[in-house]
């Protein structure tokens, strides 16, 4: 039985996690994700894929993630429509994602068409919420650690890896052999989920190496959270705090109710402003055994903070004069409430952004990381008069150590390694580090790159 991978997607670069399996028995893409970063990579979401969508039978999906999800609509555009599979917390983030990603879509579009400033006459949604919601009717729900039999040959299951609520890797198993997808892989010590299991075997592993070449650094988080909040009271400003929704938002929500309910911080505004947060806060009160967040914790954390919802509420945000911490979205800059924050108070020398996870090339998230003296939001430029602070130890990603730590648990030297999943430094650093420390030869694939794994 022939079987081929081609890499379509956070190959060379962290996003767009795209890999497709074929066998004579099924065609299985792993993740359906989109670019993100820079204006080139942005630029493939608009290109149709280069295999045959409507062969494909399935699609599996190691996280809810954008990067990992978000190019499912398009999927469907295209022609595919066969099964979409996750666990149960990992379809709920993927629909409050899309849904979210669709509706922003249709705002930018029609916020360039009349504004006449995007190129393309008219601008149009890369998908439309309609879209979205079509997918939704080809979500099934697959258990954690159960042997899924797809085919006469091939099985597959999902095994947590502790990245985010409900996020696994994929082992596929074909012919007994086993192709093992890590996804996006979490880290042994975090504040909201537990260490993630390690695997056994792999015949071919595909590796993420997103901080394949780091450590992550041993920071003080909880007296940087200090310092800067105390900060925000004495210059009468803000903090500014863009976050990813899916568990980044929740640790920094509780890291900060901890803080005040020990009276470590004074009793400050704490706005969270991100309808797309504010749903998965529901998946965790949803699945309370795929988190360590206490629910008595999870309630009072709630009341104590305020949520907010409509934009209108954003804008009173703005003009209210009083000193707050604000964390909304998107976590690199990229889009979401956050811009709006941004717009207003990003010349003011009073204000603080506090930047607190991988940062991708081409964001505004890295351009402000690289203390660029001004950034363009909706069409405009705006001058950086704001101290930019950055935070990486609450990271969801397993640095180096993680990684080699998760890698060396299985038993076997596979046939195959493949690192995915990281800028061009990270995969080098990565393929020195493994061949130096576990004598295995791993390969660094290119875009749209296709290997036979076996005849």
């Amino acid at each position: 039985m022939q079987v081929k991978v081609q890499f379509l997607g956070a190959s060379g670069t962290v996003t767009g996690s795209k890999f497709y399996l074929e066998t004579p028995e099924l065609k299985i893409l792993v993740d359906c994700g989109m670019f993100q970063g820079i204006k080139a990579l942005r630029e493939l979401n608009w290109k149709p894929l280069p295999v045959d969508v409507q062969g494909i039978d399935l699609v599996l999906l190691t996280h809810g993630h954008l990067d990992h999800t978000g190019y499912l609509p398009r999927l469907l555009r295209e022609g595919f429509a066969g099964e979409i599979i996750g666990t149960a917390p990992t379809l709920g983030i993927t629909e409050i994602i899309l849904l979210d990603s669709a509706r922003i879509h249709e705002e930018e579009a029609e916020k360039a068409n009349r504004e006449g400033y995007s190129r393309h006459k008219p601008a149009l949604p890369f998908y439309t919420v309609k879209e979205a919601e079509r997918t939704l009717d080809l979500f099934h729900v697959a258990e954690e650690d159960e042997w899924i039999k797809a085919s006469e040959h091939i099985r597959y299951r999902f095994r947590y890896n502790g990245h985010i609520i409900g996020s696994t890797y994929i082992e596929i198993e074909i012919n007994g052999r086993i192709l093992l997808f890590s996804g996006d892989l979490g880290r042994y010590v975090d504040l909201l989920l537990s260490p993630p299991k390690e695997p056994e075997w792999a015949d071919y592993l595909f590796i993420e190496s997103t901080y394949g070449n780091k450590l992550h650094p041993d920071e003080e988080v909880e007296s940087q959270l200090i310092t800067l909040t105390n900060n925000a009271l004495r210059n009468r400003g803000s903090l500014l705090i863009p976050s990813f929704a899916v568990e980044r938002l929740q640790s920094l929500m509780f890291l900060l109710w901890r803080l005040y309910k020990h009276n470590r911080i004074p009793n400050i505004p704490i706005i969270v402003d991100s309808p797309m947060g504010q749903n998965v806060l529901e998946i965790f009160e949803r699945f309370p055994n795929c988190h360590k967040l206490p629910m008595e914790e999870y309630h009072a954390m709630c009341n104590h903070i305020n949520l907010v919802s409509s934009y209108r509420e954003t804008w009173e945000v703005i003009d209210d004069p009083r000193p707050k911490i604000v964390i909304a979205g998107s976590g690199m800059v990229t889009g979401g409430r956050i811009l709006t924050y941004l717009k207003q108070l990003i010349d003011h020398p009073e204000t603080q952004v506090l930047l607190v996870g991988y940062q991708a090339e081409g964001t505004r998230g890295r351009r402000l990381l690289e203390g660029e003296p001004e950034i363009k939001i909706f069409g405009k430029y705006y001058e950086v008069k704001a101290t930019i602070s950055h935070m990486q130890s609450l990271s969801a990603h397993a640095d180096q150590a993680d990684l080699l730590k998760w890698m060396g648990a299985i038993k076997n030297i596979p046939e195959g390694v493949f690192l995915i999943h990281g800028e061009p430094t990270a995969l080098e650093g990565f393929d020195s580090k493994i061949r130096d420390t576990l004598g295995w030869k791993p390969h660094i694939p290119k875009l749209n790159e296709s290997v036979t794994l076996w005849l």
